[in-house]
């Protein structure tokens, strides 16, 4: 079985997003670097530093499926569709998507709650990795213990106020493993194993 990580680019006081949900700053070292490289949709792609690039091949490679919220979902459109990493989407949401122009055509499932979400995600993962979305549905993962992971692309910019990593509810305790350090440019990749 794969792990359950929760993967985001965050800021140094610990947001996601900004308070408008847009990344800013965030994403911009998606675009500082030579290397051109993707996640599992071949028309986004992103031209990193080769230390980021290498780090994203090897994240890449493991992902299987995505959980997110519904907050994301509508921000995105659902990416048109298309995962935006791994091969299926699992959308965590109380609300019907049933105008979604690709519903029932693109490989993306709705769920009442997030205990539903993990569980059909691991179901379509096997042996591959889910990851979760930072926020409200991967800080309720982490409060439910289904979290093995976290991998933060810490980025050196303080937005003062956003959407936090851990979503609304804040952090459960936890201690966590040594990290996997990757220094690219203009972020740092850290990667820490909850201790069990």
């Amino acid at each position: 079985m794969g792990a359950v990580v929760v993967f985001a680019a965050v800021s140094l006081d610990g947001y996601v997003a900004r308070d408008d949900d847009m990344p800013g700053p965030l994403f911009d070292w998606y675009e500082n670097g030579d290397v051109e490289t993707t996640f599992s949709d071949e028309d986004r792609r992103f031209h990193v530093t080769p230390q980021t690039a290498e780090f994203l091949r090897a994240t890449r490679s493991r992902m299987a499926v995505m959980v997110c919220g519904r907050r994301l979902f509508d921000i995105t459109d659902g990416w048109g569709g298309v995962p935006p990493n791994g091969e299926h989407v699992v959308v965590v949401t109380h609300r019907p998507a049933d105008d979604w122009a690709h519903l029932g055509t693109a490989p993306f499932s709705f769920v009442p709650d997030v205990r539903t979400g993990m569980e059909r995600a691991r179901e379509l993962a096997g042996d591959r990795d889910v990851t979760v979305s930072a926020g409200d549905v991967g800080g309720q993962a982490l409060r439910e213990g289904l979290v093995d992971r976290l991998a933060l692309c810490l980025v050196p910019v303080v937005l003062g106020s956003g959407r936090p990593f851990f979503g609304a509810g804040g952090p459960p305790e936890l201690q966590f493993e040594d990290p996997q350090v990757v220094q690219g440019s203009r972020v740092t990749h850290l990667v820490y194993d909850i201790r069990r």
